[in-house]
């Protein structure tokens, strides 16, 4: 079971305006990538993971949105919910996307009957479109589902599989990418009966083991088991960055932001961590990683500091960089183990301090202080004060101002446009 245009679709519901017009999820910046789009937009040859950019002069009348996955994590959730609730055994592949074993049901119910009667519930609960295909395993399930869409339902029984399959474009297989469609189409092979006359020992030769797994998917051949739902074991976060930089104070800066954002979202779902990890993508778009075994911890300081120490290895050429993310793992629940003669126990009270204000005003209503924008300074390196009455002469050009003018904190005169803090975009 597949959800349609699953970010757009949440989008309508709480703007039904937006029904029936080319709606973009992300992509907004120069640098952008669009997450999601509507049928409307695809029309245009908009598709996930294309440039925002190109999306534009694809499509100029389409409606950009920045997206809330907060909300959209939401309604996943809930649609998880349903399925738990009525299926025996399922599988949640991604945010929108659930397979379900239904073997042995057919002889009590009915195994179309049961889905389609799943689908109209979800439906009809959460005001959301879903699609689902039913067949022999999930390859095939997969491809009946994007061929459902949108809003439909697909049974392929094994009689039909061939029928099926055989007509279909290759690039229609789940796991063929651009490099491995452009390498099959050079060789001829555009259609699934075309792949499944190639000998198997050519397809391995090819492709490796790779070329196996496709031969075999082609066929209609997929052993991989349903895998139960099983609670998330990480979380991360990353940043593409408006121009490439190499500026260490920034990247640390930056690095210190997701820590600080991951940790509050470990603490708030008690949860320890064991293992970080920093990836850096250079100019030239090689993406390298590096990770670290950890004690079981959810405290800002020792994670900066590992955190710190990876970026360091692996940041090994002086290129300039146009992505840095962190990610921790190996999740667990529980509590921080607070050491008898060390200061864990005054840090964790600080941390927990913290949390109770960002629950209470916002996330960036605490913040450390090396995210925070550095204040303008003069040629003698003094910060230059920042003067509400001055601003507002040169903005409005008057002489003259009302005498009392509320300053503001000096903290947020430095938090600028340039400078925006956590996980959401950064300079």
């Amino acid at each position: 079971m597949d959800q349609d245009a699953f970010f757009v679709s949440v989008e309508i519901r709480k703007n039904p305006r937006l029904t029936g017009k080319p709606v973009i999820i992300g992509g907004g910046g120069d640098r952008g990538v669009v997450a999601s789009c509507s049928y409307e937009a695809r029309k245009y040859g908009i598709h996930s993971a294309m440039p925002g950019r190109t999306a534009k002069l694809l499509c100029p009348q389409a409606i950009f949105l920045k997206g809330d996955m907060e909300e959209y994590s939401k309604a996943s959730h809930e649609i998880t919910e349903i399925i738990a609730d009525k299926v025996p055994l399922f599988e949640k592949a991604s945010i929108d996307e659930h397979y379900i074993d239904m073997t042995g049901m057919d002889r009590f119910f009915g195994c179309m009957k049961f889905a389609s009667e799943l689908r109209q519930t979800i439906i009809r609960e959460m005001k959301l479109p879903i699609s689902f295909g039913l067949s022999i395993n999930k390859t095939v399930a997969k491809i009946a589902t994007n061929e459902s869409k949108p809003g439909g339902e697909l049974q392929v029984t094994y009689p039909e599989l061939r029928p099926f399959l055989d007509p279909l474009a290759i690039h229609k297989i789940p796991g063929i990418g651009h490099a491995t469609y452009k390498k099959l189409s050079e060789m001829g092979v555009r259609e699934i009966l075309t792949l499944t006359q190639i000998p198997q020992q050519l397809m391995f030769k090819i492709l490796g083991q790779h070329g196996l797994s496709l031969w075999q998917k082609a066929n209609g051949i997929d052993l991989a088991p349903v895998v139960p739902y099983r609670e998330r074991k990480s979380i991360g976060t990353q940043a593409t960055f408006e121009s490439d930089t190499m500026d260490m104070a920034k990247l640390k800066a930056i690095i210190t932001g997701m820590v600080t954002g991951l940790t509050f979202q470990l603490r708030n779902q008690k949860k320890l961590t064991a293992c970080i990890t920093v990836t850096v993508r250079y100019t030239n778009f090689e993406t390298v990683t590096q990770q670290e075994r950890i004690p079981y911890t959810s405290l800002d300081s020792f994670l900066i500091s590992k955190a710190h120490n990876l970026f360091e290895k692996v940041y090994s050429k002086r290129m300039l960089l146009r992505l840095v993310g962190v990610k921790l793992s190996h999740l667990v629940s529980g509590y921080e183990q607070i050491g008898l003669y060390n200061i864990a126990e005054e840090e964790y009270s600080l941390y927990q301090a913290m949390d109770k204000v960002r629950n209470n005003f916002g996330t960036e209503a605490v913040v450390k202080a090396c995210i925070v924008t550095q204040p303008p300074r003069d040629e003698m390196g003094k910060i230059i004060k920042y003067n509400p009455r001055k601003k507002k002469v040169l903005i409005e050009n008057t002489e003259e101002e009302e005498p009392e003018v509320k300053k503001r904190s000096k903290i947020r005169s430095f938090m600028s446009e340039k400078g925006v803090t956590g996980t959401k975009s950064y300079e």
